[in-house]
């Protein structure tokens, strides 16, 4: 199924220091690649979104931010739809980030921040209280952890459709050799694009994947044993068990941090 294509505002002007723009993206939407004059943080307070840079393509979960420094060349959409905050950041008021796109952890804090900013947008701060706002979330973003690169995303079409189908549906058992069928490519053939795109195997994407889909979830609010379903795990100890040995907590325990 093809994407839809946003429109991005002709009227932009430089932040001074931080522009939020608050927008809901509808499922199987993006802007076109563009760049900016200005530092850019990528961010959903609900949903998932699928961000690509030159040589990189990757998807982030509400509590992971990607920070776009200024120039980079980006597309930004979203497979079922988000809750997308953008953040322009002056370049001198950046200062101190990171020089390349980098994922950033989303802490409880900084994204209240990012809530009550796009809340104040556009209100008179005679009082000084949107400018505090602005400090406090430049403050948070250098000490944010910067992470991995999230889950990554296959440019090649044939390959992005496989991992939408199994993002759609983590539980789907289906082996690399049933997926070349269903592709219309050899085993070997799809074995080696994926892991020329990915890095990994199909195998260790699809273990990221369903952690990935775990957070989402439990951050959503959805409880263990349902997500442990949902994941298409044969128990919830099971999950438990996978989870905990992937994060170094359970899912009980990250579940609650989150909600902090």
């Amino acid at each position: 199924m093809s994407w839809s294509i946003i429109t991005t505002p002709p009227d932009a002007l430089p932040p001074r220091p931080m522009t939020m723009r608050a927008q809901s993206i509808p499922p199987r939407h993006h802007f076109l690649e563009h760049a900016h004059d200005w530092h850019q943080l990528v961010y959903a307070i609900d949903g998932v979104l699928t961000v690509s840079t030159v040589g990189q393509t990757f998807t982030t979960s509400p509590d992971q931010a990607a920070w776009l420094p200024r120039g980079v060349s980006h597309r930004v959409g979203s497979l079922l739809g988000a809750e997308f905050r953008s953040l322009w950041i002056a370049t001198e008021a950046g200062s101190g980030l990171p020089l390349a796109p980098t994922v950033l952890a989303v802490s409880p804090l900084l994204k209240a921040l990012i809530v009550e900013a796009a809340a104040i947008e556009g209100q008179d701060d005679s009082d000084g209280y949107g400018s505090r706002v602005v400090t406090l979330i430049l403050d948070q973003l250098r000490r944010a952890p910067t992470l991995p690169t999230a889950l990554p995303w296959p440019r090649d079409g044939r390959l992005a459709a496989l991992c939408e189908a199994l993002y759609l549906d983590p539980a789907d058992e289906r082996s690399a050799d049933d997926w070349a069928r269903e592709l219309g490519l050899s085993s070997r053939t799809l074995t080696r694009r994926f892991e020329a795109e990915i890095g990994a195997p199909l195998r260790s994407w699809k273990r990221r994947l369903r952690l990935f889909r775990a957070i989402e979830l439990l951050s959503g609010g959805m409880s263990v044993t349902q997500t442990a379903m949902e994941l298409g795990y044969g128990s919830a100890s099971a999950f438990i068990f996978a989870f905990k040995a992937e994060m170094g907590a359970s899912p009980h325990a990250y579940a609650r941090q989150a909600g902090k």
